[in-house]
């Protein structure tokens, strides 16, 4: 079952039983499960997160948002936050083993869904856009309810994607879309005699005015304080720590200090280790510290295979194309043990019986010494990181600067070099399964040689990487020419096997 997460905003804080009720009708739909409710009195808004399978994920956002259509009438609301509609925003956001595809394709189905049965006017926005002018939320959202209302229908900006060209008398309008996750985390200044400094800094953090990428923001005043509201919406590449900096150093320049700040919904932990290790100053920090992180993963047995696919795909380098390879090998592994297990104990290969016990023993070890190399080779990579890191003012410290890059690429070579020799050991056993193990299972011996060489191949060009940095040209030739080694077998066993599984 694959998941995504849907985080509605609904314009309403301040009547809990709108709030309970709204949050009720998403809750009803079978196999979604609410996640957070989160109420700003100031803001008179509510964030409801929720997650639910793909299948599902569009009766629940419509639920939720047919609710707030009948209890909800903006010509009465009024907070500090900028709304359009009573249901005012939905982005669906991919999770494990969901992609940004899938999130765009159920962002038009809501879509289509809404304006025709709801009779609200829907505008698809960010990666569902129809229109370049219609990716950021906050120029479809400009003049708001009010000013929409006038202007709907007026102009090919202001003409909605699906429903009817009118605002809805008491509902308003609504953005639909499908993004990366995004953070919504606020800074205060202090009382609200410090407005004008928040709306400045709002300015110079803000993307849209030459700030941060990734980052909106507007100055607010929220229960007698001085706001600065912000959306981190890809904290990939600007992180909570990079926006917090920024605004207390803007703040400074007006002589004023951040007092606190707050987080609104839901956050992905790594954005709170990513910013307790900088404040910590934590060199060469990794989540393999973490005692939860151990905990989780050997209550799980390892991370998913969809969790594992949804990390490869991530905009993070590690894990990538190393750890990739050692998976490609770990899986061949586990086919020659396949087909180990479908040839012992058959009276019909009774001769080659202890042959295959020993094989399938092989493929198991293998197996398992590359599942942990799909770990080490991120881990390895996270190492070489660091060392560039590191600083390099003085003499002293670009030396060792520069010993801790060469021990840190020969690592990050050594560890792609065993995946390639374990992926060419795998892919002999492969031959071996498919000239003597139980013939039914000759074309899965066949994909496990081919898998296998993939692997190997894969795994040498992550040695070649790692050693062209080097600067010790006689190690980087020998760390070479040993991958290119196990290459070479892997393929004559991959090619002897696909011979041999083509054969009549």
């Amino acid at each position: 079952m694959t998941l995504v997460e849907c985080v509605p905003n609904f314009s309403e804080g301040r009547r809990p039983d709108i709030i309970q009720s709204i949050r009720d009708a998403i809750a009803a739909v079978s196999g979604v499960v609410v996640l957070d409710v989160s109420s700003d009195d100031s803001h008179n808004r509510t964030v409801i997160t929720f997650v639910a399978p793909v299948e599902r994920a569009v009766d629940a956002a419509f639920a939720g948002m047919a609710k707030a259509r009948d209890t909800i009438d903006l010509t009465t609301h009024s907070g500090a936050h900028p709304r359009m509609g009573a249901a005012d925003v939905v982005p669906f956001i991919p999770l494990e083993g969901t992609t940004m595809e899938q999130c765009v394709a159920l962002a038009r189905t809501l879509g289509e869904r809404v304006g025709r049965e709801l009779g609200i006017p829907v505008f698809l926005y960010e990666r569902a856009a129809t229109s370049p002018v219609r990716e950021n939320l906050a120029d479809i959202r400009r003049g708001e309810f009010e000013k929409i209302r006038e202007e709907l229908g007026t102009s090919p900006v202001r003409t909605p994607d699906f429903g009817p060209p009118r605002s809805h008398p008491t509902a308003g309008t609504v953005a639909i879309g499908a993004r990366p996750f995004l953070v919504a985390y606020n800074v205060y200044l202090g009382d609200a005699s410090n407005i004008g400094v928040a709306k400045e800094v709002a300015k110079a953090v803000r993307g849209s005015s030459g700030g941060l990428r990734n980052v909106k923001a507007m100055g607010l005043e929220v229960d007698g304080q001085a706001q600065v509201s912000m959306n981190l919406v890809d904290i990939e590449k600007t992180p909570m720590f990079r926006a917090y900096d920024m605004v207390k150093m803007e703040a400074a320049a007006h002589g004023v200090s951040p007092t606190w700040s707050e987080l609104v919904g839901l956050v992905p932990e790594r954005a709170i280790i990513e910013s307790a290790a900088r404040y910590l100053q934590l060199r060469n920090f990794s989540t393999e510290q973490l005692l939860e992180h151990k905990v989780r993963a050997a209550a799980s047995d390892g991370i998913s295979l969809s969790g594992f696919r949804a990390a490869i795909a991530s905009s993070n380098p590690a894990p990538g194309g190393g750890s990739a390879s050692a998976h490609a090998g770990s899986i061949a592994a586990a086919l020659v043990q396949m087909v180990a297990g479908l040839t012992i104990g058959r009276k019909k290969y009774a001769d080659v019986e202890a042959t295959f016990r020993e094989i399938a023993q092989q493929a198991s070890s293998l197996g398992e010494r590359l599942a942990q190399l799909v770990d080490l080779d991120a881990q390895s990579y996270e190492a070489v990181s660091a060392a560039y890191k590191l600083p390099k003012a003085t003499p002293e410290q670009e030396s060792m600067r520069k010993a801790a890059i060469t021990a840190s690429l020969i690592g990050a070579s050594e560890v792609p070099l065993e995946t390639a020799r374990a992926c060419a050991t795998v892919a002999e056993l492969a031959e071996m399964a498919a000239t003597k193990g139980n013939v039914n299972a000759r074309a899965d011996a066949g994909v496990a040689a081919l898998m296998a060489e993939a692997g190997c191949r894969g795994a040498a060009f992550n040695v070649k990487v790692n050693v062209d940095s080097l600067d010790d040209s006689a190690a980087a030739h020998g760390l070479t020419e040993a991958a290119e080694s196990f290459v070479r077998a892997a393929s004559e066993a991959a090619k002897r096997t696909a011979e041999l599984v083509q054969r009549k």
